[in-house]
C-alpha cells in the first residue's frame, strides 16, 4: 500500500476511533526531565501504579539531584510500588548525573530550544531511553511532533495494516510518523492506546464490538477462523 493510501487509512482510523471513544483528555504538562523519569517509572507497569511510584519519589526527594545522590537502594525503595526498581533506580540515577555533567544541573530545558530530531538524538543517548519514552517527553512535556509507539499503539497498528507485521515497535515510530499527519499526534496517540485496552486487546479481542471492524484485515481473519 502507498503512502497516501496509508496516510487514508490512519484517517480512517482517527476518525472511527474518535467517534466511538471521543475526545481523549490530554495529559498534564510536565517539565521536561519530570516527564522522562515518570515514563521511565511507568515501563512495564500500569499507570496507576507508575503515577504512585513518581509520587512516592518526589515525596522522598524534593529535588532531582537529592535522587541522583541518594543510596540506590533507597531510590528503589521509593518507587518499589511501580515495580522493577531495582533496574529503574540506577537509571534514573545515571540520566541526573549526565545531566549534571554535560549540562551543569539536572535539567532538559535546553531541549526547548532544539529542533526536533536533536533533541530526540539526545534524549536517546541518555541511559535506558528508547524510542517510546523519547517520544513521549518531546509530545507531551515539549509539543514537539513525535508519535509514541507503546504496546497497544504498535498491535493496533499491525492488526488494521497501518504498518507491517513484522515493524518492530522502534521501527513503527518511523513509519508510523510519517503516514499520520503531524497536527494528530497526540490523539491519534491516546485513542490507539484507549482501543488496545478496552477492545482490540492481545488476548481475546472483541473484534464484533470493533468500530475499525469494517476496514481491518486482522477481524476478517479472526470471522473467517
Amino acid at each position: 500500500m502507498e503512502l497516501s493510501q496509508l496516510t487514508e487509512l490512519a484517517l480512517s482510523v482517527h476518525e472511527l476511533l474518535l467517534r466511538r471513544y471521543g475526545p481523549p483528555a490530554l495529559k498534564p504538562v510536565k517539565p521536561p526531565l519530570d516527564e522522562l523519569i515518570q515514563t521511565i517509572l511507568s515501563q512495564n507497569t500500569s499507570d496507576t501504579n507508575s503515577e504512585r511510584a513518581y509520587e512516592s519519589l518526589r515525596a522522598a526527594y524534593p529535588t532531582w539531584e537529592a535522587v541522583r545522590s541518594a543510596p540506590t537502594e533507597d531510590v528503589a525503595e521509593a518507587i518499589r510500588v511501580g515495580g522493577l526498581g531495582r533496574v529503574k533506580a540506577p537509571r534514573i540515577q545515571s540520566i541526573i548525573a549526565q545531566l549534571e555533567a554535560e549540562r551543569g544541573s539536572a535539567t532538559l530545558d535546553a531541549l526547548r530550544d532544539m529542533p526536533v530530531e536533536e533533541a530526540r538524538r539526545y534524549l536517546l543517548s541518555l541511559p535506558g531511553v528508547g524510542p517510546k519514552t523519547a517520544a513521549c517527553v518531546l509530545l507531551f512535556s515539549l509539543g514537539m511532533p513525535a508519535l509514541p509507539v507503546d504496546t497497544h499503539v504498535h498491535r493496533v497498528s499491525q492488526r488494521v495494516g497501518l504498518i507491517g507485521s513484522s515493524a518492530s515497535a522502534e521501527q513503527a515510530h518511523t513509519q508510523l510518523e510519517a503516514l499520520v499527519p503531524q497536527g494528530l499526534y497526540y490523539p491519534f496517540h491516546l485513542l490507539m492506546i484507549q482501543h488496545g485496552r478496552t477492545l482490540c486487546k492481545a488476548t481475546n479481542p472483541r473484534c464484533s464490538e470493533c468500530p475499525l471492524e469494517g476496514l481491518c484485515p486482522f477481524s476478517a481473519r479472526q470471522a473467517e477462523g
